[in-house]
């Protein structure tokens, strides 16, 4: 067997193959063996006729499809293991040049690849690093994470409901005195206040007491889910079985002690302003990063096979239907509330795909190019934010990995390198984040005009 690989564009390859007679004499004789058990040949058991009666009847060509799925496989994978050739699509026939008993095969096939990739400048980028200062209200927001964790419930006795208490009722709901489905409960935990039931149903329960029974008229509103108790009065009988409310704790030392590993409030304080601080600098490192790479990206060129973009429209499909698994949610369910169609799905997905798999190629390259090769310590460091990412111990995540996933993480420790550098290297420009909502906003109204325009000229 002999070949030649020619690169014919910068995503595609042209292999020619040239496969010995004997060799391809033997696939035909396998591929006769295959299919005789399928011929019906008169005067001759199933499966017993001889090759040269069926190639009477039918043509030598019978077998040239099954002798060339005999032959290719191995050719194939052989040019392909030799010429490190990264494909990234099923081959495709380009000509069958010669074929037949006693002559060697000839074919080429056109298989497409990793692009090539043109880079743009990725060193001496200009960026800006929005900052934000971590403002009173989002302190006060992160403390009472705290508080709602610390907050206890305490029966009331000596009282009536009121709003924000938090009933614990029998109810039953009928329509013309008729029960409707859905209508009917027992022990059922509702916050007075909350809008979770009918419009005026809560209110009618403020000021009553703990065993009493009552009678709430009320409305279902005309865009209630349920067809049949739209815009319908209703009657719901009441009772109230006890009655709670949230208690919560001071905001003093006890309290920090309880919800934290400091003994005063001012330390507590303290460290959730220092971890505040902490999370808005690393945001702000993480937009920047990504900002410097997407220019990395778009000033670089390749042409990225169809293939490559919708193996990673699978991915991102895959990766939302687990996502939606977690949630309860079926996939299929999620189309037909929306009114979407798998096409649609896909083509919404398709210019994010294209981006992503042009971010690997053009981060790949760039490795290429600086010749980075990570050290021990820096797949280590890999492997260890991502078993931290999968919540086990780095030693017992390591030991558990295959090869194929070590050397994932080593390419994306190579990535990490490069990344670096671009950061590094960049330009930056410190901005308070205030900066990029006006700038955001000046976008925007530069946008509005601009389709304010345009449908002015059209009318």
């Amino acid at each position: 067997m002999s070949y030649t690989v020619e690169k014919i564009s910068g995503n595609q390859v042209k292999i020619a193959f040239e496969v010995p007679a004997e060799k391809f004499d033997e696939a035909m004789q396998k591929a006769y063996l295959k299919m005789r058990g399928r011929v019906n040949v008169p005067g001759f058991r199933k499966g017993k006729a001889p090759r040269k009666i069926i190639e009477n009847m039918y043509g030598e060509g019978v077998f040239y499809d099954d002798a060339l799925e005999i032959v290719f496989p191995d050719e194939y994978d052989a040019a392909v293991k030799e010429n490190d050739l990264q494909v990234v699509d099923r081959p495709e026939m380009d000509e069958l040049k010669q074929i037949g008993a006693g002559k060697d095969l000839l074919f080429t096939v056109k298989v497409f690849v990793k692009p090539d990739v043109e880079l743009g400048d990725y060193k001496g980028l200009k960026g800006t690093k929005y900052t934000h200062k971590v403002t009173d209200e989002e302190i006060d927001g992160r403390i009472q994470q705290d508080v709602e964790k610390a907050t206890t419930m305490a029966d009331v006795t000596d009282r009536a409901v009121e709003t924000g208490d938090i009933v614990n009722l029998d109810y039953a709901g009928s329509v013309d005195g008729v029960a409707f489905e859905g209508g009917t409960a027992e022990k059922q935990t509702l916050e007075i206040g909350s809008g979770r039931f009918i419009p005026g149903f809560e209110e009618q329960m403020v000021g009553m007491q703990i065993g009493e029974e009552k009678d709430l008229n009320v409305k279902f509103p005309d865009e209630y889910h349920a067809e049949n108790l739209k815009g319908k009065d209703a009657v719901f009988h009441v009772k109230v079985n006890g009655i709670q409310v949230r208690v919560k704790p001071e905001l003093d030392d006890d309290f920090a002690a309880d919800v934290s590993e400091f003994d005063t409030f001012a330390a507590y304080k303290e460290n959730i302003v220092r971890e505040l601080n902490e999370r808005a600098q690393k945001n702000a490192a993480v937009q920047l990063e990504n900002e410097l790479i997407q220019a990395a990206v778009d000033a670089s060129d390749c042409d990225i096979p169809d293939a490559m973009i919708e193996s990673e429209i699978d991915m991102m499909l895959r990766e939302m239907q687990m996502r939606m698994a977690y949630q309860g949610l079926k996939y299929e369910d999620y189309l037909k509330y929306t009114g979407q169609t798998e096409e649609q799905m896909r083509d919404m997905y398709r210019s994010e795909a294209k981006n992503r798999v042009k971010m690997q190629l053009v981060l790949e390259a760039m490795v290429k190019k600086e010749g980075i090769e990570p050290t021990e310590e820096d797949v280590d460091k890999a492997i260890e934010e991502e078993a931290q990412r999968a919540g086990k111990p780095a030693d017992e995540f390591k030991a558990s990995l295959s090869d194929r996933q070590k050397e994932y993480l080593k390419e994306n420790a190579a990535i990490r390198k490069v990344v670096d550098l671009i950061v590094e290297s960049a330009k930056v420009e410190e901005k308070d984040e205030s900066e990029r909502v006006s700038a955001a906003d000046a976008a925007k109204a530069v946008q509005a005009a601009a389709e304010a325009a345009e449908k002015a000229e059209e009318e």
